[in-house]
């Protein structure tokens, strides 16, 4: 896809309205650290779109992309950062259920998690949230470029059974750096944009 224009529309805070939208949604969830900025501006080929941070929980809002006037790249709050109080934790899991609850135009969430390491009890809890709320995420592994190619294999492997993954669920290994996996999104976003998309209608790694 060319990407003609890209721009952040709306930031909702916890006692803001979210907006109903008739242009599909894809959201992105993932922990603090976990690269989703990273991800959002490797897919729009910007360096600064979404605003990375060195402070881990720093983002507290749901911020919506507008990308062509097709689509809206929803990015969640981060969750699993133990120096966030736990009243602001309450906080974001009551937005990012309510959001999940009233979107009317929500077609996929993509769940981040670090290939490098086993999905943490955080990982879990939010896959498990996800399908509770009818929808199968499509998981991205980020931090790809960060193992050696004979890795791979094994922690994808990780990943599909720390998450107990059904065998026909995606996992698109990614990496922020290289670009890897890139297309793999962007052909699903497409697909969605389209109308094309079947959840879970596909064959995973």
């Amino acid at each position: 896809m060319i990407i003609k224009s890209a721009s952040l529309e709306t930031v909702c805070g916890v006692t803001s309205k979210l907006p109903q939208h008739t242009l599909p949604e894809i959201a992105f969830a993932g922990k603090s650290n976990v690269g989703k900025s990273s991800l959002i501006n490797a897919l729009m080929n910007r360096k600064s779109l979404a605003r990375t941070s060195a402070q881990p929980g720093k983002t507290q809002t749901i911020n919506y992309y507008d990308v062509n006037d097709q689509i809206y790249l929803v990015d969640l709050p981060g969750y699993g950062y133990t120096k966030i109080a736990k009243s602001v934790k309450d906080q974001w899991g009551k937005m990012v259920d309510r959001y999940l609850h009233t979107s009317q135009a929500l077609q996929l969430v993509f769940l981040l998690v670090d290939i490098r390491h086993v999905p943490s009890e955080n990982d879990k809890m939010m896959y498990r949230w996800i399908l509770s709320n009818g929808y199968e995420p499509v998981i991205i592994a980020t931090k790809l470029d960060k193992l050696k190619r004979s890795q791979i294999q094994k922690h994808v492997k990780q990943v599909r059974e720390g998450l107990d993954l059904p065998k026909e669920t995606r996992l698109i290994p990614f990496s922020a750096a290289t670009k890897q996996g890139r297309e793999e999104i962007w052909q699903i976003m497409e697909e969605i944009i389209a109308g094309e998309y079947v959840n879970g209608d596909h064959t995973g790694q």
